[in-house]
């Protein structure tokens, strides 16, 4: 019988012992991207200023870097913010430039090429180099 409870004692606290040892392994791994990326996946506010004649929400001021699909980004919380001031439905500004944040992308870039009755931007749902000039542009 004493045998028998150390067994079981042996087992729930190596039950234990590997649930611990497992959850800092999982929070790890998520705290290095947000360290990288200096934000982390909450839904965020949005208020757009006039810089210099550009749009900015305060999040990201460049004009090269591509958002991330699957995590938050300062840049991917710029784009969306600024095609939700725009009436391009992003879904919840989060940072994460998803599916209803590529469809809200591709709306806008049909929309700047059809402003320009010609390609001016490829409809790929993603801002990049080329479309982050017009996502900025008052027009």
């Amino acid at each position: 019988m004493i045998a028998t409870r150390k067994r079981v004692s042996l087992l729930i606290a190596t039950a234990a012992l590997g649930t611990a040892l497992a959850v800092p392994a999982t929070a790890s791994a998520v705290t290095p991207q947000a360290a990288d990326t200096g934000v982390s996946a909450q839904a965020y506010s949005c208020t757009i200023k006039n810089v210099n004649g550009h749009k900015e929400a305060g999040y990201y001021s460049g004009n090269t870097v591509v958002p991330s699909k699957t995590s938050v980004t300062k840049a991917g919380i710029e784009a969306q913010c600024i095609l939700k001031v725009m009436n391009y439905p992003t879904g919840t500004v989060d940072g994460i430039f998803g599916s209803n944040s590529q469809k809200a992308m591709k709306q806008f870039q049909t929309a700047v090429n059809n402003h320009y009755g010609r390609k001016v931007l490829d409809v790929d749902g993603m801002p990049g180099p080329k479309s982050w000039p017009y996502l900025r542009m008052y027009w």
